[in-house]
């Protein structure tokens, strides 16, 4: 599951300084704006409509649920602790170099999952997958504002925006008509269609883009990454395992070495001259609570739009075509609302937007809950209703998020933390998928049982099941679903709780200086 970007935010870290002037003559700034689109639209369609496609790939590939996570996960764990990297490889070699390096290794791993013969090979390439995502995400945003002076650079920003919106909220959708009219198999094209997008993003980039000097030559914390990854890992596959085959013998010792691991990350980073995280910033109590947040809520985010999209299509039987429409309400309601939302941020500060949007995202899981709980399989009537409620919650949370987390640094700190927010949002996705699966496998095995012939949790129903065991498989799947929508319910509220205690609730300088002058 890819987590939704907070776009037109700022949360995606822009590498480097920025130039008073450009490198890329107003001609060809176009060919820069639509290679950016391009290649944001690879992860955006790969990220949401995977989430869709799940149950089609654990038809056609075997998959178990723990086998699902990691198809998810795998991505997840190596753009999360590569992403501060991939920022600083723009710097260091220049941002059109690495931007194309980051999408072409992207469009191969992307080929090679739609060839994949088997849930390993998948997982193993979209571990790549997330590898080429680490360079090529930074790279979108911080190519537009190095291409544009500053004077042109917010219009193109907001062209950016608004495609990346676009695509956030129509892949799903079109993802989930083209599965239902072709069948399990076609999930292989949601990989292929990266090919050409891909394909034309290279060419405009190499072939009507100059190349850009390097801003700096900073180093690259390859071994902070490569411990990140360690440690993250190790606490994925211990959670992940309790969902597994075998009693989940094996994830006491992952929980525990990654736990040590992400220690040993600490000490490494704090011990840097120039780290891949500036763990110094954590002392600020504002900047530390709204990362607190932030991985509280896109923990419960990422954990829903997971795990619904396979409730509904495996448990309740509802066409992916139906289904991919639970992405259109958080992505046009994002899209709309953030603009007035971040102004009105400014006049009251971002502590009430913040704690409101989340309390609104807690009542929209808990009804979730509640629906599931109560054997509602209504999607229309029922889910779609209040994921629109969830996308209202976000669109109050986003913009002010990263006002937040942007005005509680000095300014030079803006940068690094942006993309400190930005993988704290990505690795609470990462823990939720491996943590809530192994919750609601639990919860349905203590409902339904195991043993030979019984389905696993948001795996489909086999022909010829028995009736009886296919109703007793539904409810111990609402049940499951139950219990992952209200721990998140509780999350959301605690998300509020941190942001009310550590968030300012001043209005912003700008927004004084702005009302002054009115006055």
């Amino acid at each position: 599951m890819h987590t939704p970007t907070k776009v037109g935010t700022g949360a995606v870290p822009l590498t480097g300084s920025l130039p008073s002037d450009t490198f890329c003559p107003q001609a060809q700034r176009r060919f820069v704006l639509i290679a950016a689109i391009l290649a944001s639209a690879l992860g955006f369609i790969d990220g949401s409509v995977l989430a869709i496609a799940t149950p089609a790939i654990r038809v056609d590939l075997g998959a178990s649920l723990a086998e699902a996570q990691w198809i998810s996960n795998a991505y997840a764990l190596t753009l999360s602790a590569l992403i501060l990297v991939g920022g600083a490889a723009g710097d260091r070699f220049g941002l059109r170099h690495s931007f194309v390096a980051g999408i072409v290794l992207f469009i191969a791993a992307s080929l090679a999952c739609a060839l994949a013969p088997n849930p390993a090979v998948l997982i193993a390439f979209r571990a790549i997958q997330g590898v080429g995502a680490a360079v090529m995400v930074p790279g979108s945003l911080a190519i537009i504002a190095k291409a544009y002076p500053k004077k042109e650079r917010g219009r193109a920003i907001g062209i950016w925006a608004a495609a990346s919106a676009l695509t956030m909220a129509l892949g799903p959708v079109l993802g989930g008509f083209v599965l239902s009219a072709f069948g399990d198999g076609i999930w292989r094209a949601i990989f292929a269609i990266n090919l050409p997008l891909g394909l034309i993003s290279i060419y405009l980039l190499l072939a009507k883009v100059p190349a850009d000097a390097p801003a700096e030559k900073r180093s690259l914390d390859l071994g902070g990454a490569a411990l990140a990854i360690s440690s993250f890992g190790a606490l994925a596959y211990g959670l992940t395992s309790m969902s597994g085959d075998g009693e989940g013998l094996m994830s006491g010792p992952s929980i525990a070495a990654g736990a040590v691991l992400l220690v040993v990350f600490i000490v490494f980073e704090r011990r840097r001259r120039e780290p891949m995280i500036d763990l110094s910033l954590f002392r600020i109590g504002a900047f530390a609570g709204a990362n607190v947040a932030t991985f509280f809520l896109y923990f419960a985010l990422s954990a829903n739009l997971f795990y619904l999209p396979m409730l509904m299509i495996a448990g309740w039987g509802l066409s992916t075509a139906e289904v991919g429409f639970i992405f259109l309400p958080l992505s046009a309601l994002i899209a709309l609302l953030s603009g007035p939302v971040g102004q009105w941020s400014d006049r009251i500060g971002p502590r009430f937007p913040i704690a409101s949007g989340s309390l609104v995202v807690a009542v929209a899981f808990a009804g979730l809950a509640l629906l599931a709980y109560w054997g509602i399989h209504n999607f229309w009537l029922g889910v779609f209703p209040l994921m629109a409620l969830m996308g209202f919650g976000m669109a109050l949370v986003v913009s002010p998020l990263s006002t937040a987390i942007m005005t509680a640094v000095e300014d030079k700190d803006t940068g690094a933390a942006s993309g400190i927010n930005n993988a704290v949002s990505r690795i609470g996705g990462l823990i939720a998928v491996a943590a809530m699966g192994s919750l609601a496998a639990w919860v349905y095995a203590a409902v339904l049982g195991t043993g030979a012939g019984i389905p696993g949790f948001g795996e489909p129903a086999p022909a010829g099941l028995a009736p009886g065991l296919d109703a007793a498989r539904l409810a111990a799947s609402d049940a499951a679903f139950a219990a992952v929508a209200a721990v998140t319910a509780l999350l959301c509220l605690l998300s509020a709780i941190t942001a009310w205690m550590t968030v300012s609730g001043e209005r912003l300088p700008w927004a004084r200086d702005t009302a002054n002058q009115q006055g």
